[in-house]
């Protein structure tokens, strides 16, 4: 539920976002935002084309 809600809202984002960013967009808490960008990453369905901050991958 929470990877769903970070990668739509990063998806829907024309920036990068940090975590504050996304906990804003979404309205999970900090830890949920955390898990859910690490499983995204091991995925590889986000990236982080610069530290603490996530885009969608192309």
């Amino acid at each position: 539920m929470a990877k769903e809600k970070v990668l739509e809202a990063l998806q829907k984002s024309n920036e990068m976002m940090d975590a504050k960013g996304i906990m804003e967009a979404t309205g999970l808490e900090r830890a949920d935002v955390d898990k859910a960008i690490k499983a995204l990453r091991k995925d590889g369905v986000v990236d982080s084309p610069k530290r603490c901050f996530y885009a969608a991958a192309e």
